[in-house]
C-alpha cells in the first residue's frame, strides 16, 4: 500500500477547469489523487490545506523547544512542537508528497515556505554529525538526513503567471520554487524529485489550455512511472 501526503498551499479553495476563480496547482494536484487512486484504491491518503490554514510560523519559543533536549522539554514547548511534530508525523509516513504549490513573486506563498520551515527539524529529520561524510542528494558533509531510509518521492505541481521559467528556458534563473522545495526535502533525504507546471496564466486562452492540457498528461505518465517504480520491491522473490 502506497502512502500519498497531498499537501495544497494555493489560498484559492476552488479548481480551475471547474470553479469560477479556482486554483490551478489544486486541479493539478486533485487528478494526480483521483488518478492514483483509480489505479491503487488501498492508497492510504493524507490531504493537508495549507493554503487555507497555514502552519504557525516559526518563533523564538519555537526554536527554543525545538533545539532543547526531548528529556528535558516543558509541557509548554511541548505544546509550542505540536503542530510541527504532526506535520513532521506526515511527511515521514508518506511515500510520496504530491504538493499543489503555485509561484508567488518568482517562490513558493508563504504558507509552503512555513510548511518547510516545520518539518526541516534537527532529530526529527536531518541531524548533524561531524564523523558523518557526504550527504547522498546534496553536496554538504556531515548534514545525516534521517528520512534516506527507504526511497521517497516528492511530485511538486505548480503553476506560473508568465512561462519559459523550466529548466534549460530564458527565465529559469528567475525560479525560486522548483529549486528551493527540491533542496529542503533532499536536505532530510527525499531522494526523489518531480516537477511539472502549468505556465501562461496571465495570458490566458489556447496557450493557458494547451499548457494545461500537457501538465496533466505528463502527470499520467508520471503517475505509470511512480507505481511501476513502487510496485517492484514489492514483487514476490522466486523460491
Amino acid at each position: 500500500m502506497t502512502r500519498l501526503l497531498h499537501l495544497d498551499a494555493s489560498p484559492r479553495p476552488g479548481r480551475a477547469g471547474t470553479h469560477d476563480h479556482g486554483s490551478h496547482t489544486r486541479r493539478l494536484s486533485h487528478h494526480f489523487i483521483s488518478r492514483w487512486r483509480a489505479l491503487e484504491p488501498e492508497a492510504e491518503i493524507v490531504h493537508r490545506d495549507i493554503g487555507a490554514n497555514p502552519p504557525q510560523l516559526t518563533s523564538v519559543e519555537w526554536i527554543e523547544a525545538a533545539y532543547t533536549p526531548i528529556e528535558e522539554l516543558t509541557e509548554p514547548m511541548r505544546a509550542v512542537l505540536a503542530e510541527s511534530d504532526t506535520l513532521v508525523d506526515e511527511v515521514i509516513q508518506a511515500d510520496i508528497l504530491v504538493l499543489g504549490v503555485p509561484m508567488y513573486n518568482f517562490g513558493p506563498p508563504a504558507a509552503l515556505k512555513a510548511w518547510i520551515d516545520n518539518i526541516v527539524r534537527m532529530g526529527r529529520t536531518v541531524d548533524f554529525d561531524l564523523t558523518y561524510g557526504a550527504h547522498p542528494h546534496l553536496p554538504l558533509e556531515h548534514y545525516v538526513p534521517l528520512l534516506a531510509d527507504r526511497p521517497r518521492h516528492t511530485v511538486l505541481l505548480s503553476s506560473r503567471g508568465g512561462y519559459d521559467f523550466g529548466p534549460g528556458r530564458p527565465l529559469a534563473e528567475l525560479n525560486h520554487l522548483e529549486p528551493s522545495v527540491r533542496t529542503a526535502l533532499q536536505f532530510i533525504g527525499i531522494g526523489g524529485f518531480h516537477d511539472i507546471a502549468i505556465e501562461h496564466q496571465e495570458e490566458g486562452g489556447e496557450a493557458l489550455a494547451a499548457s494545461t492540457e500537457s501538465a496533466l498528461a505528463r502527470i499520467d505518465q508520471l503517475i505509470e512511472s511512480l507505481q511501476r517504480e513502487l510496485a517492484t520491491p514489492r514483487l514476490a522473490q522466486p523460491a
